[in-house]
């Protein structure tokens, strides 16, 4: 290379540097994620945060927002929606139905349980409330194992995990009989394949299983990613997700197609929503 050629290269490598790659948001096998079915939230669920499926069924949609301790449900593209009190005002991040009991997960790691059966009532004074199953910290993952008969949560953040490349995971176990939680163990997803995507932490916003694969897929809305795991928590691949389709996920779920479901807060100028990503 003669020494004109080399200047021109030094010149340009910047400008074509700064170019976003091709393929930058990709999407899990099966799925794709640059064509969503949208469906937007009304204004009481700009802050839509969990979402979840009764026995995987799509036909009703069950749903939290972060400031008010209310369960909404509505059908699929219907913005009516109905709703039942639980719990007083609070920062709600999750949601789970399993063994025909409802579970809400607090920021605090406070978890809410009350009977599916009184989702049709305005209020409920059936809810339990469980406090201190897992270490003080923030959390906004919450996921129900119907089979398994456990609840998993993992942390946003934790005191444990910093300045660590770990993320720390708590199991809970349900006794169907005497409608209890009680702390099970702990496990750690180590995020040393995350490095070159993290900047500030890996911090989950929601938690599924995909019940076709048995892989875990973990939403970050703070580092627009999804990750996916195997069933023993190993990083497989994580997919950067495109801040102008995904505003702030915050809940995810699939129903017994195996179709995939994302709901993003909304804010100022865009509506909360749920985007389904039809499985192929």
């Amino acid at each position: 290379m003669n020494r004109f050629s080399y200047f021109i290269l030094i010149l340009t490598f910047p400008f074509f540097s700064c170019k976003l790659p091709k393929g930058k948001y990709t999407s899990p096998e099966g799925y794709n994620l640059k064509m969503p079915d949208k469906f937007k939230m009304p204004s009481s669920l700009l802050e839509i945060s969990g979402i979840a499926f009764r026995n995987m069924n799509a036909d009703t949609v069950y749903s939290i927002q972060d400031e008010d301790g209310r369960l909404f449900r509505q059908a699929w593209g219907v913005k009516k929606q109905k709703n039942i009190k639980f719990a007083p005002s609070g920062d709600y991040e999750d949601l789970a139905i399993a063994f025909e009991q409802v579970f809400v997960l607090k920021s605090s790691g406070t978890v809410y349980s009350f009977p599916f059966s009184e989702t049709t009532r305005k209020k409920t004074d059936l809810v339990k409330e469980y406090k201190r199953l897992v270490p003080k910290a923030e959390y906004e993952s919450l996921y129900a194992d119907a089979g398994e008969k456990k609840l998993y949560i993992l942390c946003k953040s934790c005191a444990s995990d910093k300045k660590k490349q770990l993320l720390t995971g708590y199991r809970l176990a349900y006794d169907q009989g005497a409608d209890t939680l009680t702390f099970e163990g702990s496990f750690s997803i180590a995020l040393d394949q995350l490095e070159k995507k993290l900047k500030t932490g890996f911090h989950p916003s929601a938690l599924t299983k995909n019940p076709r694969t048995g892989e875990w897929y973990i939403l970050s809305s703070m580092n627009k990613l999804l990750v996916v795991t195997d069933a023993s928590w190993r990083i497989k691949e994580a997919h950067q997700l495109n801040a102008s389709t995904f505003n702030q996920p915050e809940g995810i779920a699939f129903d017994k197609d195996n179709n995939l479901y994302i709901s993003n807060e909304g804010d100022e100028i865009t509506d909360g929503n749920i985007l389904k990503f039809a499985y192929k």
